[in-house]
């Protein structure tokens, strides 16, 4: 019998995210309110769909494998050069990357127990050891247990998501720059950018590059790209060479390149789903206090709502759910006493809130 290697073998199935299409499925639902995933309900730059639809023709060519035109283009937007920038198919095929090129086999990895799980898989697939700190009790990142952690455990990679996914808490510049200086001098933060687009610039890191931050950006959030799967990795000359060398050279969409750098060219239209977030934010901290539920203040487009209890904030989602209205829960504590609801329109934040006030009514505290 033909086996996988060791390492592949040793990992359990699983599958990391359960996709709205199949939830359909399996619970016999022809519609969906879609507020799971954190994908942008106000949809992408129509500028970058006329852009995209505009080549469609040519979709029987190749993307440029250098993806220069956004390179050049997403030089100007962060002040640095395009040997300091690296493309990929979404934060997610990066994070791998990041983890193949620095991450040897059986060697450590640190994240947050809890936090967003896609870099474990990538960790264990490539044969490293993921270590973890735990969240505050309050759902904050922990900060000086991580610290900690690395300097028992010496990872030579940490993740941390800044904004945070799932807390959506938020790290301010000066004290994200304490945790990467009390660190390990071997070892390299994969900084997770994905909700930096709604957090004003000014709080986040100094934009300076830094040889021990890899940092990443997607086009999922704020620009609404997410089926396009395209984001970008900022980092030293050197690690966006090595990152270069084990790069699938050919494995971003050709659409989605041209998507991505119309979006880049529509600022009013990020503006306008920026202030969408901000409302929708807004309306569900309300809804929370009207319902007598604590919440987590969010830098991101979603809101963690705490039910009390793991078991109730389970049956609360799955109640939803039945209901045709899709929201997610963290899976570790502290957290997964919360549900978790992407920013929606207005009828899609209608639809949420008198479900969950029905389900309320039904599951006892």
């Amino acid at each position: 019998m033909i086996r996988p290697a060791p390492a592949i073998a040793a990992i359990p199935p699983t599958t990391p995210f359960i996709g709205p299409e199949q939830l359909m499925r399996e619970h016999g639902l022809e519609s969906l309110v879609r507020l799971g995933a954190n994908e942008s309900a106000f949809g992408p730059s129509p500028r970058a769909v006329e852009a995209m639809r505009a080549e469609l023709e040519r979709l029987s060519w190749y993307g440029d494998p250098e993806s220069f035109a956004l390179r050049t283009a997403l030089a100007r937007k962060h002040g640095c050069r395009i040997e300091q920038l690296v493309v990929g198919s979404g934060i997610d095929e990066l994070m791998g990357l990041v983890v193949r090129a620095f991450v040897a086999p059986g060697g450590a990895a640190l994240t947050t127990r809890g936090s967003y799980p896609t870099f474990n898989y990538h960790v264990s697939g490539y044969g490293g050891r993921l270590v973890t700190a735990d969240y505050r009790a309050d759902g904050r990142l922990d900060l000086d247990a991580l610290i900690a952690v690395a300097r028992a455990e010496r990872p030579t990679v940490v993740y941390l998501a800044n904004p945070d996914n799932p807390s959506g808490t938020f790290v301010e510049r000066d004290e994200l720059a304490r945790f990467v200086d009390a660190l390990p001098d071997d070892a390299l933060v994969l900084l997770d950018e994905a909700y930096a687009d709604f957090v004003d610039a000014g709080r986040l890191i100094a934009p300076e590059i830094d040889d021990r931050i890899v940092r990443t950006r997607t086009f999922s959030k704020a620009y609404g790209l997410a089926g396009a799967r395209i984001g970008y990795a900022i980092a030293s000359d050197a690690h966006v060479a090595t990152l270069q060398k084990i790069r699938l050279h050919y494995g971003v969409n050709r659409n989605a390149q041209i998507g991505a750098l119309a979006s880049l060219e529509d600022e009013a239209f990020h503006a306008h789903v920026v202030r969408e977030v901000e409302a929708s934010r807004e309306a569900y901290y309300a809804l929370a206090r009207e319902l007598g539920l604590g919440y987590l203040e969010s830098y991101t487009n979603f809101v963690c709502i705490d039910l009390g209890s793991a078991s109730r904030a389970t049956r609360v989602m799955n109640e939803l759910l039945e209901r045709g209205v899709w929201i997610r829960k963290p899976g570790a504590p502290p957290l997964d006493r919360y549900v978790r609801v992407s920013a929606g329109t207005a009828p899609m934040r209608e639809a949420f809130a008198a479900a969950l006030r029905a389900v309320l009514d039904e599951v006892p505290a």
